[in-house]
């Protein structure tokens, strides 16, 4: 006989009350903690220990912390201030304007019979470009022709019987009424005579403007009309449209604050010379010289417009082109110029870093002038033979010590360590852009 057990299963308690499970995650938290305490503590340890080494000193000129100290001069490359003419310009950005653009019509209505030319080809005035059908004319011509020829006749007639008149009113065979009517008759057939010369005259010009010519020479645009179309001297878009880009114009605008210097120039302005720059590389592309000022400001803009003409012989503008203008409207003779590269702006104002005989910088607040993107004229504040630096500027400060350069002996440095960085692409570039620092050839 089967014994059943009375053995009953108890049941299985909660995960929260079970002690060894809590025992196991404060160890973990606790561990977490001190773990994360003792990092956070080597990590202090280990900025404090870098904020106190003399290695690092703060960057007076950038607000960086420079890597030089008083027994590691900063490597920078200098320039010096000189005495130059430097051209005085003003910049604009200007349109390119066709010289004349022309929309070529039809004069006479008909068939258009053919095409004489290519889109895009660059014609003469005069040259053929289209006939028009120019049958219909050619027959008004004959029949002008005709009428002429009979009328003549009778012109012919008429003074012959006048001739007769005379001769029998001497003799009073005919009275001086007869002589007096057939004296209008030939006027009236002279007036005639003329009318169908002039008929003819018509029909003549109706048949040469069958034949389409360029009225200016220029480059041609796209064809508006295919041939066997009928054409008309009222269509809007006509065949063809020329535009003469040899010579071409460029219009821009000037602050209206410009117009006492222009107007002092002799014809007004007329005649300066304008560059043509690139919109993208600030290249020159083209050379032309002003051509007119117009003689009104805009008021909604406050500025005046000016007309420059290009040869433009090599085509490099084009019709409705953006570009850039310069016009040359001064030279300042001897004038003090710095490289612009030097050129810095911060809290002391407009200044530069000048360096010392003891091979240490200032810094030296400077009014500016005119500048042409690579040298700025120095209106106040430095003189001719001071060293200025153009490159490294970034980790200088008042007094720091330097290791100067100049480019020629950079650029020589370069040379001769294979693979290193051009001088001039560090600190700021002509451009006044900051770079990385260019490192100076070793201190002797």
């Amino acid at each position: 006989m089967a014994v059943e057990s009375s053995r009953t299963e108890s049941p299985q308690k909660p995960f929260y009350r079970r002690p060894l499970l809590w025992i196991f995650v404060i160890l973990i938290v606790g561990g977490s903690a001190w773990w994360v305490r003792h990092r956070a503590a080597q990590h202090q340890g280990a900025t404090d220990g870098a904020s106190s080494s003399p290695s690092h000193v703060g960057n007076g000129g950038g607000g960086q912390r420079g890597q030089t100290n008083g027994n590691h001069p900063q490597p920078v490359i200098v320039a010096p201030v000189e005495t130059a003419d430097v051209p005085v310009h003003l910049e604009a950005i200007g349109t390119v304007t066709a010289l004349n653009t022309v929309t070529v019509k039809t004069q006479v209505d008909g068939q258009l019979m053919r095409i004489l030319f290519r889109e895009g080809d660059v014609v003469k005035a005069g040259q053929l470009l289209a006939e028009v059908d120019p049958r219909p004319y050619q027959v008004q011509l004959a029949q002008a022709e005709g009428q002429l020829a009979k009328d003549r006749a009778q012109l012919a007639n008429a003074r012959q019987d006048l001739e007769r008149y005379k001769k029998l009113v001497s003799q009073d065979s005919a009275t001086q009424q007869q002589l007096d009517t057939q004296e209008a008759l030939v006027r009236q057939l002279e007036g005639t005579v003329k009318s169908d010369q002039a008929a003819i005259d018509s029909a003549k010009l109706q048949l040469t403007y069958s034949r389409i010519t360029a009225p200016v020479g220029g480059r041609l645009g796209l064809r508006q009309v295919d041939p066997g179309n009928i054409v008309h001297p009222s269509d809007t878009n006509g065949i063809v449209v020329i535009t003469e880009v040899q010579p071409i114009n460029v219009m821009f605008s000037l602050p209206q604050r410009d117009i006492t210097s222009l107007l002092q120039k002799p014809a007004g302005g007329a005649g300066l010379q304008v560059d043509a720059l690139s919109s993208e590389t600030k290249q020159p592309i083209a050379r032309g010289q002003v051509l007119t000022i117009d003689n009104q400001i805009d008021t909604s803009t406050g500025t005046i417009k000016l007309k420059a003409q290009f040869p433009n012989r090599d085509n490099r503008l084009f019709p409705n082109q953006f570009v850039s203008t310069r016009l040359q409207l001064d030279v300042r003779r001897n004038a003090v110029v710095a490289p612009t590269a030097a050129i810095l702006r911060g809290a002391p104002g407009t200044f530069v870093y000048v360096a010392n005989a003891d091979k240490t910088v200032r810094i030296q607040k400077v009014t500016l002038g005119p500048s042409d993107n690579v040298r700025t004229i120095i209106e106040d504040g430095l003189k001719p033979g001071e060293m200025v630096v153009i490159d490294g500027t970034d980790k200088l400060r008042a007094d720091a010590k330097i290791e100067p350069v100049t480019r020629e002996e950079a650029a020589k440095a370069m040379d001769i360590v294979p693979g290193t960085q051009q001088p001039g692409h560090g600190g700021r570039n002509g451009s006044g852009q900051r770079g990385q620092s260019v490192p100076a050839a070793p201190a002797s």
